[in-house]
């Protein structure tokens, strides 16, 4: 059976799970700017019992904030990147699912060796405890044939309180689920379909389950065939290997204007780690280091200014402390003193898979790539396990206040090779 793990509330829960004081209260995290203003990204259910909603501009409802003493979080992206790599190591290491593997920052797929609905449910209710108390991160979980009908199961689990957070879904329910669920809900048919589908009468999972293929293929691309074989219990969707992303870019709008080339540096840096950290992750290297600036277009009293560069690795690579040196040089090409600015970004391009990298014939050799790749390997395990703040690069601080380190990061701050490093993980 295929096991679909989602986090309730994601972003909302990473920050309750740092501040216990906030269980049953509610918490919102919105993007912020200098005026103390931002956009609703995620909510808790509490938050969400007050009329509020993803999506509400912070001023529009700040009466609301105020009145029932809302919690306003701003969004640390890179806070909850670590939880989520947490939660997959959480899960690993507790050996009760095959072939786990995470589709999205708060999603999971992976498989139980059992058709037996009372051992599945028993399972997950386990899993679930472990990774509620291993992170603080409340989860729901489905069960069912393919991926798609666990992502039912688990709409189900989040939606009715009699299933605890679990839900199994076994062939002989499919399709009860399916007669009440919306069409629009459905993984795969998306925002632009629905209407389609709806307008020719089907508005449920179920009325499309009962189409017959000829008609879904007329109506639909291969991606909607996809769907509707994963809703006849077929595994379609192949989740092992995603598609390669073209391009890789990590920006970000930020909390105040800055004309700081130093602060601008920090930010860059930790654009280009993060960056360099989803090129890895997909198995895949970049020749393309792209860096761009910009004031903030809002505002006609300012000056206003923008650029972008672009710079060529000699050779393909993944490797963190080439990409952000790379990043910092065009940088400091593209910067002028004397504006104030309001959003930056790189962007990775050229990418190609890292298992057929074409050297160059003065610029490196095997041995360079190799040692490379294992200081990255080192560098991911210690990230994954301890989170990104374990390990920064020296680029990547500016005027951090200073934190009480734990032992594994003072051993960690002595170490002076990558031999050291693997002896202190």
């Amino acid at each position: 059976m295929i096991l679909h793990i989602d986090c309730n509330s994601f972003f909302a829960s990473c920050e309750i799970s740092f501040r216990p004081d906030l269980v049953g209260k509610p918490v919102v995290v919105a993007n912020c700017n200098e005026a103390g203003g931002g956009i609703i990204l995620a909510l808790s259910k509490e938050a969400k019992a007050l009329g509020l909603k993803r999506g509400n501009p912070v001023f529009k409802v700040k009466e609301i904030l105020n009145a029932h003493k809302v919690a306003v979080f701003p969004a640390n992206l890179p806070k909850y990147v670590d939880i989520s790599r947490r939660l997959m190591q959480v899960v690993k290491e507790q050996d009760l699912v095959l072939n786990f593997k995470q589709y999205s920052v708060d999603e999971f797929f992976g498989e139980l060796p059992t058709d037996e609905p009372v051992e599945l449910r028993k399972t997950a209710l386990e899993i679930k405890a472990h990774i509620e108390k291993c992170t603080g991160i409340p989860v729901s979980c489905g069960l069912s044939l393919s991926c798609t009908l666990a992502k039912v199961a688990t709409w189900y689990a989040k939606h009715y309180a009699g299933y605890k957070g679990v839900c199994v879904l076994p062939p002989e329910k499919i399709e009860t689920a399916l007669k009440g669920f919306p069409i629009a809900e459905v993984w795969g048919i998306g925002r632009r379909t629905a209407p389609r589908l709806e307008a020719r009468g089907i508005s449920t999972a179920l009325q499309f389950y009962n189409c017959n293929l000829y008609e879904v293929r007329r109506l639909l691309n291969v991606n909607g065939v996809r769907t509707w074989q994963e809703l006849h219990g077929t595994p379609s969707i192949d989740i092992d290997n995603p598609v390669q992303q073209k391009s890789i870019a990590h920006t970000r709008t930020f909390a105040f204007m800055t004309d700081d080339l130093k602060k601008l540096h920090s930010y860059i840096a930790e654009y280009a780690v993060a960056a360099a950290r989803k090129l890895r992750d997909q198995h895949s290297v970049c020749q393309s280091v792209s860096v761009f600036l910009s004031t903030n277009p809002h505002r006609d009293d300012l000056e206003q200014y923008n650029n972008y560069d672009t710079e060529k690795l000699p050779v393909a690579s993944f490797d963190t402390m080439e990409i952000t040196q790379a990043a910092v040089r065009v940088l400091e090409r593209i910067y002028q003193p004397g504006y104030q600015y309001k959003r930056a970004g790189v962007v990775l391009s050229d990418i190609s898979y890292d298992n057929a990298i074409q050297l160059d014939l003065f610029s490196c050799e095997p041995k360079d790539l190799d040692k490379s790749d294992k200081l990255m390997g080192v560098l991911d395990d210690i990230t994954t396990k301890y989170g990104m703040d374990s390990v920064k690069l020296a680029s990547q601080t500016f005027n951090k206040p200073e934190v009480k380190l734990n032992n594994f990061q003072q051993k960690l701050n002595q170490t002076t090779n990558i031999n050291d490093i693997i002896t202190a993980k």
